[in-house]
């Protein structure tokens, strides 16, 4: 590169390129590294440049790889930047600029050459270009400085102990994207790795001690979405002679490395920004989400997700229990409104998804707010705008609303919290309504999308846990809520009536003709069949349980009362049908009583007056409603293709060949 380059294109041909990946050795204090770290360009705009950028990076390494076992210019390099960290906090406190732009140009393209690397060979044989020790052909030496372990360590203290200021911004988010690339060796994989070279040094060693320190650096970075520094903040004059070290950063690190790439699309749903406003905060999220969900090695747990599991809030003066390693304290407050801010990406759910799931702490403190409806209109508008997104960010939001819905107190809540006009609720101006309500309104509209489209089982299921865990607390219900409950039940009625006429059908086929193979109906009955038995006991739940709070749903069971006429004699229905054909025979009774040509007004006032005097222990009563969110057996076959497939769309500064990506379905277009 040097103080020559200017220009992506420039770079196969770059003299300080072919002279570090060439045949000559070059010793750590030559003044070459001064020019090779002396250079900017502006960043690709189209993605002819960022092929280009690949393809010059590729062709150096391949030149590097060859030659860096009689070079050792690789672990030169590495030494050289390794050198300069001793110093650079120093040099922050300093302002001492061009120290630090030349020690973040050394990172830079050692995370270049590092990423084609991986990409390119084994961890093995990765292992011994950075334990490279003598410089004569294949001698390799198993005790000589691993500087794979030391470089590793350091990316951890530069993440953590250097103060975040404008000379340091970009130093900071290449440094957490070197540990990525680090750990990228998953993507070219289709199994998911069990046992990994990198996954030993962070789990153990001289990195282990700094498993808390960076996972709440992390955190923080999160927290604070700090934003890069403005263009042109640190602009230096090129010296007279053209080829010093104080080469005029004009385009290059003071508009931000970090805006060198962007990235393809694994799913062409995945929300990714190409103008993030906080880079350090997104990389840092994709860091902690790629360690959180690191295999557990044989003899030891994962400890960064033991640190996540375990971290408390600022304001417990409580002690820690014994025997918790990797234990630290956060201010949760900024964690919640970063939460509630955040929710837009699939990264932000997965990390709120994660705290929840696995941090005890967290979902005590977050259940106990008063202002949960922060938290829960987003994860809702994410499911409202399910045709918009990826089924793994549905996915999350939907098993969100699962654990929160397993607190009674928060079932109570919602229905207290109440929203004046939800603009992104389309479907009905909605001026007013409960959090509840609306929460009960978007989880139908996902199982009444997910009917007629994707047909998913598994959402089915949660989709329906949910409400079930609601529906003893079900508290005033908005009459539109009420209509959709109702509506959901018609809608589950037509299909059951229509399978089960194909069922028939199919029958009478069969007893004409034996060679043609016949669709199962009997399953899809029987998978209808459930999901109608559990709409039935959600609203026998909430009849049971609070038929005086909700006047709008025995309105609504009324009006559509010949719906459950076919399920009272059904076996499968029989039982849950008592309570429901109590109610709707005791209420038709007195509106029959009361007249005909009876208003909605007059037919609530009935409704409510009938409450008081339906004896209670007249409704049969039934064991609870109520679902706990399991993770499925080795969820890392699932969370870990998709934290990569995150990272591959979201990471900035990265590229992948989308034909070396091994892990996950690339999408065609």
């Amino acid at each position: 590169m040097g103080s020559n380059s200017s220009r992506i294109g420039d770079l196969p041909k770059n003299q300080y390129l072919k002279k570090l990946s060439g045949t000559e050795s070059i010793s750590e204090n030559d003044p070459f590294w001064n020019q090779l770290l002396s250079f900017s360009f502006p960043a690709p705009t189209s993605s002819t440049e960022l092929k280009l950028l690949e393809e010059a990076t590729i062709s150096v390494c391949r030149s590097l790889v060859e030659n860096n076992p009689r070079t050792g210019n690789l672990g030169a390099l590495i030494k050289v930047f390794l050198s300069r960290t001793k110093e650079l906090k120093l040099s922050a406190e300093c302002q001492n600029h061009i120290f630090i732009w030349q020690t973040h140009n050394a990172l830079f393209i050692i995370c270049c050459l590092l990423k084609v690397f991986i990409c390119q060979m084994s961890e093995e044989e990765l292992q011994l270009h950075f334990t490279y020790e003598e410089k004569s052909p294949g001698n390799y030496s198993s005790d000589s400085e691993d500087l794979l372990e030391e470089l590793l360590c350091c990316l951890m203290q530069l993440i953590t102990d250097i103060p975040l200021l404008d000379i340091t911004y970009e130093i900071s988010v290449e440094a957490i994207s070197t540990m990525v690339v680090f750990l990228s060796c998953q993507l070219f994989h289709k199994e998911v790795l069990r046992q990994s070279i990198s996954h030993k040094y962070l789990m153990r060693g001289p990195c282990l001690p700094y498993t808390s320190k960076l996972v709440k650096t992390l955190l923080y970075n999160f927290i604070r979405q700090e934003k890069p520094p403005p263009p042109g903040a640190h602009v230096f004059p090129q010296q007279s002679d053209g080829g010093g070290l104080l080469y005029g950063l004009a385009s290059g690190v003071a508009t931000g490395l970090w805006t060198v790439f962007t990235l393809g699309g694994v799913g062409s749903k995945v929300a990714a920004s190409p103008e993030l406003s906080s880079p350090l905060a997104n990389q840092s999220l994709l860091l902690l989400l790629v360690l959180a969900n690191l295999t557990d090695a044989s003899d030891a747990p994962n400890p960064y997700r033991q640190a996540i599991m375990s971290f408390k809030n600022t304001q417990d003066s409580s002690p820690f229990p014994p025997l918790i390693p990797h234990a630290f304290q956060i201010n949760f407050n900024s964690l919640y409104t970063a939460l509630c801010e955040q929710q837009t990406s699939d990264q932000a759910t997965l990390l709120l998804y994660t705290l929840l799931h696995q941090n005890s702490n967290i979902r005590t403190y977050m259940l106990a707010r008063t202002d949960m409806e922060n938290l829960v209109l987003p994860i809702l508008e994410i499911l409202y705008h399910v045709e918009e997104r990826n089924s793994h960010h549905v996915y999350m939001a939907l098993i969100i609303l699962l654990i929160l819905t397993e607190d009674d107190g928060f079932n109570r809540s919602i229905h207290e919290v109440i929203l004046k006009n939800i603009t992104w609720y389309s479907e009905r101006v909605l001026t007013e309504i409960s959090l509840g309500s609306l929460l009960i309104l978007v989880v139908i509209r996902t199982i009444q999308y997910n009917m007629t489209r994707t047909r998913d089982k598994y959402l089915h299921t949660n989709c329906l846990a949910a409400l079930a865990n609601m529906s003893a607390q079900f508290r005033s219900l908005h009459q539109y809520a009420a209509q959709r409950i109702i509506s959901l039940f018609s809608l589950l009625s037509k299909k059951h009536n229509k399978v089960l006429e194909q069922a028939t059908q199919s029958l009478r086929g069969s007893l004409s003709s034996n060679d043609v193979p016949l669709p199962d109906y009997a399953q899809d009955l029987n998978v209808i069949e459930e999901v109608i038995r559990m709409m039935l006991e959600i609203i026998n739940s909430c009849l049971t349980n609070s038929l005086h709070h909700n006047p709008n749903l025995v309105y609504a069971l009324l009006y559509k009362r010949d719906l459950f006429e076919q399920f009272r004699t059904h076996p499968s229905f029989q039982d849950i049908m008592q309570n429901i054909d109590l109610v709707i025979t005791f209420f038709s009774s007195r509106l029959l009583q009361a007249g005909a040509e009876l208003s909605v007004e007059r037919v609530l006032e009935i409704i409510k007056q009938g409450v008081v005097a339906l004896p209670k222990d007249r409704l049969k009563k039934f064991p609870e409603l109520k679902f706990k969110y399991v993770e499925e057996e080795q969820p890392e076959e699932f969370f870990i293709p998709y934290v990569w497939s995150l990272v591959y769309n979201s990471a900035v500064g990265l590229y992948w060949n989308p034909q070396d990506i091994q892990l996950f379905t690339m999408d065609s277009d």
